[in-house]
């Protein structure tokens, strides 16, 4: 499981271990493993001696980890030119390593003084995990010229310019290829839009673990993790113990949501599905083992979770339909039209658990605010929203967050989800696997995690690079069960 801690506990952690280690020591394993890192990426590039790699310099000790692998790469054959943001203000003991080294520090217009033309690699050491605000704008302008040389790009921690706790990216900041990062994760690097501008992600231990808190901030979920949470079934299951699990869906509109919901729940794992709704005819016409009946929910037999809101509109009908679903004693899902038919208190005053699934255009509507705002601060919004309406919050994005109300509890974090579930009915899909889920007996926040993960990983097996459909992605959840347990 990868695991991320604030800037607050990592600052913690690290004084605790430089306390007890010689001075300098925490900053060379740093600048050691940031080293190694750089060296596979020029490597890849072609050559290691006589590369071209500048430095972008800052102020603290991110600059100062740039420094000291920049003369490691030196002491390699590398060319190594520093451009110091801050003159006068780099770190001291880095500076004289990389000059010691044979690395020059680049005079006059950095973009012609750091060779210009070609560059094989920059060093991104602006800012640390304590910037805000994105960059400045003689930093920003710094970066965009040496972007245009197409160098490739290893941000050292975090890329400078975005929020390291948050994943807010509030102004301009560095585009990364990879980011090496030391001793944990940040959550920044796991969220959006920080996230997507980190590339690939390496973590180097600097032994800061054992001055970690047992309980994070964020976590992912790995294919171990999700193995160990998946329902198998036992000699001894029948259709009821594997769990059954009621759909709520669809309308004379939208019938297709019905069928997408319920194939996702089948191709999930329920033992059962029963439906109700109107699109009794579409669903048993493409999932004949469907247990169906008109309504109300409430008369439509037993079931184990309960999912209620894709296709719904907005009728009376499906107002009553949210609100008997929401009075049952089993865990509920409410997802898409669901979610703006729910009644706050009635989610607020439940006893048994409840999962919302919101897009950020939904989440935005339940917090009363911007989809904007929503999308640049996805974390406040998942908290923010568990907190208020006391259920799970599954948010749906290229990275979707999950969150409970419960405190010291880990937001999760899936980023398996690929571009290609921008696309109409995989939500419904998503509800009905993790309705699937909830009804097998996972506890909401396991659910909500592990039905992201395989609704993630079925999208890429359906997709293959090519568009794809919601129905591909329901009939690939098998194929990215079978991944996670092989």
């Amino acid at each position: 499981m990868r695991t991320a801690y604030s800037v607050q506990t990592v600052r913690a952690a690290e004084r605790a271990l430089m306390d007890r280690l010689p001075e300098g020591a925490l900053m060379q394993r740093a600048a050691a493993g940031l080293a190694a890192a750089c060296t596979d990426v020029l490597r890849r590039r072609g050559r290691v001696y006589g590369a071209r790699v500048v430095l972008l310099v800052g102020s603290g000790d991110n600059g100062g980890d740039a420094l000291y692998a920049g003369a490691r790469l030196a002491r390699r054959g590398a060319g190594v030119r520093a451009v110091l943001t801050s003159p006068g203000r780099a770190h001291e003991g880095g500076l004289a390593a990389l000059l010691a080294a044979g690395g020059r520090v680049a005079e006059g217009d950095p973009a012609t003084s750091a060779w210009g033309g070609h560059i094989d690699l920059v060093v991104d050491g602006i800012t640390g995990i304590g910037g805000r605000g994105g960059l400045r704008p003689d930093a920003a302008a710094l970066v965009r010229a040496f972007e245009a040389t197409g160098a490739a790009f290893v941000a050292v921690d975090l890329p400078s310019g975005v929020e390291a706790d948050s994943g807010e990216v509030p102004g301009e900041a560095v585009r990364a290829d990879a980011t090496v990062t030391f001793g944990t994760y940040k959550p920044g690097l796991l969220v959006d839009p920080a996230a997507g501008l980190a590339g690939a992600l390496h973590l180097v231990d600097i032994g800061l673990g054992p001055e970690l808190p047992d309980v994070p901030d964020l976590e992912a979920l790995q294919y171990a993790d999700v193995a160990a949470l998946l329902p198998v079934p036992a000699s001894e299951s029948d259709k009821y113990r594997r769990g059954v699990v009621g759909i709520v869906a669809g309308s004379a509109r939208y019938p297709g949501a019905a069928v997408l919901a319920v194939s996702g729940a089948l191709r999930g794992g329920a033992g059962a599905v029963r439906y109700v709704g109107p699109g009794a005819g579409a669903v048993i016409a493409r999932h004949p083992e469907t247990l169906v009946h008109a309504g109300p929910p409430s008369k439509a037999g037993r079931v184990q979770a309960w999912v209620v809101g894709p296709g719904l509109g907005d009728g009376t009908e499906a107002v009553e339909a949210v609100r008997g679903v929401l009075a049952a004693d089993v865990p509920v899902l409410v997802d898409a039209d669901g979610l703006r038919l729910l009644d706050a208190a009635a989610v607020r005053a439940r006893t048994a658990p409840t999962v919302l699934t919101p897009h950020a255009g939904e989440a935005a509507a339940l917090l009363g605010v911007p989809r904007e705002e929503v999308e640049a601060g996805r974390l406040a919004a998942v908290r923010e929203l568990a907190a208020r309406y006391r259920a799970t919050v599954l948010l749906k994005g290229s990275t979707t967050l999950v969150a409970t109300d419960t405190a010291h509890t880990p937001v999760r974090v899936n980023a398996t989800g690929t571009s290609w579930l921008a696309t109409a009915g995989s939500g419904d899909v998503l509800s009905g696997l993790t309705g699937s889920l909830l009804a097998a007996g996972l506890a909401p926040r396991d659910a909500a995690s592990v039905g992201a993960y395989l609704h993630g990983l079925a999208a890429r097996h359906a997709a293959d690079g090519a568009p794809v459909a919601a129905q591909d992605v329901a009939e690939a959840i098998p194929a990215a069960w079978r991944d996670v347990r092989a």
